[in-house]
């Protein structure tokens, strides 16, 4: 052989050797953490801290009841749009995703056989965070492994560490505010607050979305439940007013301070009241309503609810920026909240500063985090909450975290970065489920990891010194301490 074929060779060999002794093992502790910053950050410090779950979709009866699924389908896929969208992607049949006529098994096969090709998506990431958290499979999820996992999680899931309550309990949770419509009983959450070995807080959140939607073809019947449930006769805007105070009274007496709305974009087309009735009434008789007058009856509506969120010192949180439903015959077929929402275009930034500015001028403005669905809007968002901010509370107007189709690596960090060059980043309040699944608090995890990154970065480039009391306080805050001081949550 001769001698340029040795030498060849040998840098073919020492190349691969390289490789190999550079690559990274798949999801390991060090997960995302690239720097000795970074591991040091999330290992000693954020690792560590409880978690506040201040926005999710879980259902709180089934924390009562303590429930325990049989299989990981029904704890992993139900309800999970996120993963049906993905599935859908692979060219696999409705009957395997939301179906009735299929079985967990085959449905968790067709998720099984979507994974290996969701390289780069943070359903990939979570899901195997999932699996090593809850049910200690370092593995990878792919057909040819489909079998060792069900049967791993069924065997699982049949034992009491992993109920409900065991769930949240292991994954150090200590608040979750759950999604509740302003007619709900909270009868879970009144039975919940009597259980004394609980361990951590369910606290209900106002949700006045179906009473915003004047559009909507069940407006009206809402309306009707909102009376009888209030003992308020709705029939205008002032008598809707009255019955929705004495909801949010309710919610008040039993542990709520935070509302949440899903809007399409902040309104401001302010008109008086006379007008709003006028709106009103014409819905009420059955009458179509103009676009504009929609929109001046959500402004209204809103102004209303903010000022009432600063008597009782609530959180207002606004969702926007999302086109739901835009597939109208699976619309017609599944309903809403089952994969057909994009993100949207429109999101005039100036109504969203009147808004605000509107409260401000009567001194009514609440507590406010803001979360966009585009994140062509971040900028606008950290330059509008500066505007707004008071010594009433710490970060007072906030921008959420990374919401959705945003909350993958470079979402998250796009949004922290612009937070950071814009605003005061050591008070953002950090992360939140926004999950239907008891397994979801591993986002948590994720966001940390990415948190530690972006910071160890700053850290080891020369842009903040390498103080650790200064990063252990920064780190901690951000995981877990702004949030419970924001929002005023007592820890169990």
């Amino acid at each position: 052989m001769a001698t340029v074929d040795v030498v060849i060779i040998n840098f073919t060999l020492y190349s691969r050797l390289a490789k190999e002794v550079n690559m990274k093992n798949f999801m390991d502790q060090d997960f995302l953490l690239d720097t000795e910053t970074a591991k040091h950050l999330y290992h000693d410090y954020a690792e560590k801290m409880p978690i506040v779950d201040y926005h999710c979709h879980i259902n709180p009866q089934e924390i009562y009841e303590d429930k325990k699924f049989d299989n990981i389908t029904q704890v992993w896929l139900g309800g999970d749009h996120y993963k049906w969208r993905q599935i859908r992607s692979n060219g696999v049949p409705e009957k395997l995703i939301t179906g009735n006529e299929s079985t967990d098994r085959e449905k968790f096969d067709a998720w099984a056989a979507t994974m290996p090709k969701l390289i780069g998506n943070p359903l990939y990431s979570w899901s195997h965070l999932e699996l090593q958290k809850y049910f200690g499979y370092t593995g990878h999820l792919s057909p040819e492994t489909a079998d060792e996992v069900w049967n791993l999680t069924k065997e699982k899931l049949s034992s009491d560490e992993l109920s409900v309550r065991n769930i949240i309990r292991n994954s150090n949770v200590k608040v979750i505010c759950t999604t509740d419509d302003p007619i709900d009983s909270l009868e879970w959450h009144i039975k919940l607050r009597e259980v004394a070995d609980l361990g951590f807080s369910v606290l209900p959140a106002w949700r006045p979305d179906k009473a915003t939607n004047i559009e909507k073809t069940d407006y009206n019947e809402y309306i009707q439940k909102l009376s009888s449930v209030s003992g308020v006769s709705v029939k205008d805007f002032e008598s809707l007013k009255t019955a929705l105070k004495n909801r949010l009274d309710f919610f008040n007496e039993n542990g709520c301070s935070v509302s949440d709305h899903g809007v399409d974009f902040v309104y401001y087309y302010p008109a008086d009241d006379a007008a709003i009735d006028a709106i009103m009434k014409k819905k009420l008789a059955g009458d179509e309503i103009s676009l504009t007058e929609q929109y001046q009856y959500k402004t209204a509506l809103l102004l209303f609810l903010g000022r009432e969120y600063h008597r009782l010192n609530w959180v207002m949180q606004l969702h926007f920026g999302c086109k739901r439903n835009n597939n109208t015959a699976m619309f017609n077929k599944l309903g809403p909240d089952t994969g057909f929402d994009s993100i949207s275009g429109y999101a005039p930034a100036d109504q969203l500063a009147n808004f605000l500015d509107a409260l401000t001028l009567t001194d009514e403005l609440p507590k406010v985090i803001l979360y966009s669905l585009n994140p062509n809007d971040d900028a606008a968002i950290g330059t509008i909450i500066g505007c707004f901010q008071d010594s009433s509370a710490t970060g007072k107007v906030q921008q959420g975290s990374a919401w959705w189709f945003n909350d993958h690596y470079e979402g998250m960090r796009a949004q922290m970065k612009s937070l950071a060059a814009l605003g005061c980043f050591g008070n953002f309040n950090g992360m939140l489920t926004d999950s239907r699944s008891f397994l979801s608090y591993t986002r948590h995890d994720y966001f940390r990891r990415i948190l530690c990154v972006l910071v160890g970065e700053w850290v080891e480039s020369g842009q903040y010194p390498n103080d650790d009391k200064a990063l252990k306080e920064l780190v901690e805050n951000i995981s877990f301490n702004n949030a419970v001081r924001y929002f005023g949550f007592e820890i169990k």
